[in-house]
């Protein structure tokens, strides 16, 4: 989910806790990662050399009624690097910086290094193949801008992570020449990018997914095409969006299960014990596990 309107800069202290009590190694970057996953690819590329704090992380909450309290602000008017989503998703961050100028500051916005316009209509841009390779390769410039000496330890790391998301990458075309246009129903676009590589056909009208993920009422007749796409089983899998899930989703998930329509949990934010590699691997798997055996997988272990 991505919507402005569904996000607040109101000042609390729920996420204080997160920066709290927390010493930054001498001669470390201190960095900023607004959503988790970009926080993991920093860590990954910086190594010792930096020190990385996680803002968005917990996978168990609405990313979208977060609420940035003071010491967040602090947190990230502090960091010498910043890499957040774009695309309206952390507007709240926008903000934060704005306010708190600083020509030492690189700040990474994901959106910007894709190349994509305000308007595109799916923000969530990290289930997309080829968005965290440009993250990983623009984090090493950032840092060795900052730290020249250790140009080529950032290079190595770049290389070594690149390597990691192969078997994701193989994963996703050997779905896609094993089960090709596979039917899908949605609740959000949250998993789409990943879902069209694999080869998917996302069923779901996108009036209904907007809907969903900006907290307005859907269309009745958008609502009765799903309804027909699980309880007709015009679809091989329903996913949902794990961190959100309301009346309409629960009636969908009743819907799919009394069809016998398999269903899997996506999440906005990366589950606890997962890196970025490992935890888009466990979303195809689950996808796979879907489509080849009927498994329903709701959460991820």
């Amino acid at each position: 989910m991505s919507v402005p309107l569904r996000r607040s800069l109101a000042i609390g202290l729920a996420c204080s806790a997160l920066f709290a009590g927390v010493a930054h190694a001498a001669g470390s970057i201190r960095a900023v990662g607004v959503e988790n996953e970009y926080a993991n690819v920093i860590s990954q590329i910086g190594g010792e050399y930096v020190q990385v704090r996680a803002i968005e992380s917990n996978p168990n909450t609405d990313p979208h009624t977060f609420e940035a309290s003071p010491a967040i602000a602090r947190e990230m008017a502090a960091a010498q690097l910043v890499v957040r989503n774009g695309l309206g998703y952390d507007t709240w961050a926008k903000k934060i910086l704005a306010a708190n100028p600083s020509q030492a500051r690189k700040v990474i916005v994901v959106q910007d290094l894709l190349g994509l316009p305000e308007n595109t209509r799916n923000p969530h841009l990290w289930y997309k193949p080829e968005t965290m390779p440009k993250v990983a390769a623009a984090v090493a410039d950032a840092l060795s801008s900052m730290m020249p000496e250790h140009r080529a330890y950032f290079a190595a790391r770049v290389k070594r992570f690149d390597a990691s998301l192969r078997p994701w990458y193989e994963g996703l075309a050997a779905f896609k020449k094993q089960y090709p246009n596979t039917p899908v129903a949605v609740t959000e676009p949250v998993a789409d990018y990943m879902l069209e590589a694999a080869g998917c056909e996302i069923k779901t009208p996108w009036s209904l997914q907007a809907a969903i993920m900006n907290g307005t009422d859907p269309a009745p007749q958008d609502v009765s095409k799903q309804n027909a796409l699980l309880g007709q089983r015009q679809v091989k899998v329903f996913l949902y969006n794990q961190q959100v899930t309301d009346s309409l989703t629960q009636s969908f998930l009743a819907t799919a299960k009394q069809a016998k329509v398999p269903v899997v949990g996506v999440y906005e934010t990366m589950p606890t014990g997962y890196d970025y590699q490992r935890w888009m691997m466990a979303e195809l798997n689950a996808l796979r596990a879907a489509v080849s055996k009927g498994t329903s997988t709701t959460v991820l272990h």
